[in-house]
């Protein structure tokens, strides 16, 4: 053996060692690198966000004090007495009570279950009718695609508030669950609309990758083809901007509710709390500010949340 042969033989010999002369790892010098996912990369996106952690901090807050109001508030928001009216802020208040004499703290922090529910379900069933219209319009196309797109500009024509208002108009019922149902049903049904475009967008991205045809070639048929291969792969641009629909749901049921066609007592809703507090502004402002400040904090968490995944995921971004 020449000496060039044994210099290359002794430098091949140590680069499959570790810096302590043992084998080397597959994690070492020559080893390939694992390439990261979509979801990693995103997600090592959004651990270097601090608008990410800030609005996850204010939504898992205000979720908890949805399901657990007990912990943040040892005051019953419905006690009330006429004798405390616009007292100011005290030990067992900290905000001071309302011209009702209730516990202006209390009832806000009880108000955020109400404004959750109906802004988690009104997401709920946009997602749904968004994912079966955008699915069908995206996969399909052609004359399906068609049809669905023009009822999807039609109901996008339409505002939603003002249709809102004129649709709870009809509900005379006072019952909390059907008013909550009917705020529900009228937000979902008007909202749908964006979600269901960016859905038909990623399928008719997804439809024509690879394991899409060679499903198909192995003989899956639509059904399994569209929930199995092109659902997962669409579900993330929908849940994004569902995300930020939260938020819009949520102020829309607090106008509506301020308007006095939302909720109506005995449900506790910060619209409620922000009519009445406007008309006693000159009395006392903090139950006026207090209920605001609940809104727009949450409205604001919900819409910074998904605005921060969308950059994420977004890869024009990267």
């Amino acid at each position: 053996m020449s000496d060039f042969e044994t210099v290359a033989a002794t430098e091949n010999q140590a680069a499959r060692r570790g810096p302590s002369g043992e084998p080397g790892t597959p994690n070492q010098v020559g080893a390939p690198h694992k390439p990261r996912s979509l979801a990693g990369d995103a997600w090592r996106d959004l651990r270097r966000n601090p608008i990410f952690w800030i609005s996850l901090a204010l939504v898992v807050i205000f979720t908890l004090m949805a399901l657990l109001p007990g912990v943040f508030t040892a005051n019953n928001p419905n006690d009330c007495l006429l004798s405390r009216q616009h007292a100011g802020p005290s030990g067992g208040a900290i905000f001071g009570y309302d011209f009702q004499g209730c516990d202006t703290y209390s009832r806000a922090v009880y108000g955020t279950r109400a404004s959750l529910l109906v802004g988690a379900l009104a997401a709920l069933g946009t997602g749904i009718i968004a994912l079966v219209v955008g699915m069908l319009a995206g996969y399909f196309g052609r004359w399906v695609d068609a049809v669905l797109s023009r009822v999807i500009d039609v109901v996008l024509g339409i505002p939603l508030l003002l249709a809102a208002i004129v649709l709870l108009k009809r509900v005379s019922s006072d019952s909390q669950w059907a008013r909550i149902g009917a705020v529900v049903f009228v937000l979902a049904l008007l909202g749908w609309t964006t979600a269901a475009r960016v859905v038909r967008s990623s399928v008719i991205t997804a439809k024509e990758q690879d394991y899409v045809a060679a499903a198909r070639m192995l003989g899956a048929g639509h059904s399994r083809i569209m929930w199995r291969h092109i659902l997962p792969n669409s579900l993330a641009p929908a849940i994004v901007v569902l995300t930020i629909a939260l938020g819009s749901f949520i102020a829309a049921e607090a106008t509506l509710s301020f308007l006095g066609i939302g909720l109506k007592a005995p449900t506790i809703s910060w619209g409620q709390d922000i009519d009445t507090g406007r008309i006693h502004m000159r009395e006392a402002a903090l139950p006026l500010i207090v209920p605001s400040t609940f809104l727009a904090l949450t409205v604001l968490a919900f819409i910074m949340l998904g605005d921060a995944i969308r950059d994420a995921f977004d890869p024009k971004l990267r």
